[in-house]
């Protein structure tokens, strides 16, 4: 295996996996990251989603209690099969659009200006929900259990999670930021956000996969595994380590580095300092 291409895919590994669950956009960084490292192209759009299988076994691990128990029960716990028909309620409306849309959102905005766009505009978004509840902090909040959730309600989780189609819009960061609107708690919304992710990620991996056989071989076995390993091992310590920071903070922080990094990258493009590639 070429030296190189086995440190690209570790940094790119590394940065989906501490990205993914933070209100930040895994795809943005990857895509900027994939620029700047000259590692582009449809091979690598495939690698970008393939290694987010190693996210998705970070918070299996994580929630492994959690996960046991519903699936022990799914066909004799009321609690264990509501929670499961809220993931799939949820999940269907990215899964939907994604199908219909996938194709033309890669050619369009899978490319530094438009996801630095989103970037700001996610940022912008984020600070004026922040804003909003902390002109009214003592309303509690509607839901505070990932299992206190409605159909309804996760339909709706799921609807703001479909804006995250938009790449640099961040799929962590259109779902917490969504449910907390619709009345989550703020750790409700990041624990639903990260059991979302397990059928969402998966299957986009399993589709990609699918879609673009052609393009892989035994070859590339090693490279993406080294991927989706540094996911995994990173995405483990970013989801420890956030919810920890959600215990005392709000994702104010997470806002302004979005906007600030958006603003870094669109100078940078028009003032040609950097040559980001598509």
């Amino acid at each position: 295996m070429d030296l190189l291409l086995a440190l690209k895919a570790l940094v790119m590994g590394l940065v989906e996996g501490f990205t993914e669950f933070l209100p930040i956009s895994s795809t943005g960084h990857l895509i900027l990251a994939g620029s700047l490292l000259d590692f582009t192209g449809e091979k690598v759009k495939v690698f970008e989603i393939v290694i987010q299988a190693g996210a998705i076994f970070a918070v299996c691990w994580e929630y492994r209690g959690k996960i046991g128990a519903v699936l022990g029960g799914l066909f004799s716990d009321a609690k264990a099969q509501k929670f499961v028909l809220n993931l799939i309620v949820a999940f269907l409306p990215a899964a939907v659009l994604g199908l219909f849309f996938n194709k033309k959102i890669k050619e369009v905005l899978f490319a530094p200006v438009p996801v630095a766009t989103a970037f700001i505009v996610g940022g912008v978004i984020i600070l004026w929900v922040e804003r909003r509840h902390k002109a009214n902090p003592q309303a509690p909040a509607r839901i505070d259990s990932v299992d206190d959730m409605s159909v309804l309600d996760a339909f709706k989780v799921g609807c703001a999670q479909a804006f995250a189609l938009v790449p640099g819009t961040s799929r962590s960061g259109a779902t917490i930021i969504g449910a907390m609107l619709l009345g989550l708690s703020r750790k409700a919304a990041t624990e639903f956000s990260f059991f979302l992710a397990i059928p969402t990620l998966l299957a986009a991996t399993v589709y990609s996969i699918y879609k673009e056989r052609a393009l892989l071989s035994m070859a590339d076995v090693p490279l993406f595994g080294i991927g989706t390993l540094a996911a995994f091992v990173s995405a483990f310590l970013c989801v420890r380590w956030l919810l920890r920071y959600i215990s005392s903070h709000d994702f104010s922080a997470f806002a302004w580095y979005r906007i600030v990094f958006g603003l870094v990258v669109l100078a940078s493009a028009y003032t040609h300092l950097v040559v980001w590639a598509d």
